[in-house]
């Protein structure tokens, strides 16, 4: 070990992007990785034990970030992979004419770095709750698998 030079300069956060759990232990409205992408769980049958020994779980789940549906099947006793999904409350300070918005967090950082979301619903009610210019406005971010996304917007009054 003497002598052994160690490289501190790169370093991870050492959270993973996602962690593995077992088919059979998963729930509905969880999460889970279908397709490399990151799914909330909407539907999930569990088929009887087969002729090779293995049960399956057929597993239905809508992707957090597009609203796309994505479907697999895994024997129960694998494991799948489970992103590590975050949320996070913004208040909302300005909208950019290009389509960007600038927020700030608890700690008093700003970011700029995220798009008006492609609902346009959600989009509109941003711009109303905005232009209003009463109480504050508080945008949450869902956040995994180096993703993120506004889902939610409220006015605190």
């Amino acid at each position: 070990m003497e002598g052994e030079e160690v490289d501190f300069n790169s370093a991870v956060s050492g959270a993973s992007e996602t962690y593995p759990m077992q088919c059979s232990a998963l729930r509905k409205n969880g999460f889970v990785m279908l397709k490399s992408r990151p799914c909330k769980i909407v539907e999930m049958t569990t088929s009887k034990t087969g002729k090779h020994g293995h049960a399956k779980v057929h597993l239905v789940g809508i992707d957090i970030f597009n609203s796309k549906k994505y479907e697999d099947l895994c024997p129960s006793t694998h494991n799948i992979d489970v992103p590590n999904v975050n949320r996070n409350d913004f208040q909302l300070i300005d909208i950019s004419d290009d389509g960007f918005v600038s927020l700030m967090d608890d700690k008093g950082e700003i970011r700029d770095d995220l798009r008006i979301p492609a609902d346009e619903e959600l989009a509109k009610k941003m711009r109303e709750e905005f232009e209003k210019g009463e109480g504050t406005v508080i945008i949450t971010v869902l956040s995994a698998v180096k993703e993120e996304a506004i889902i939610a917007c409220k006015n605190t009054n």
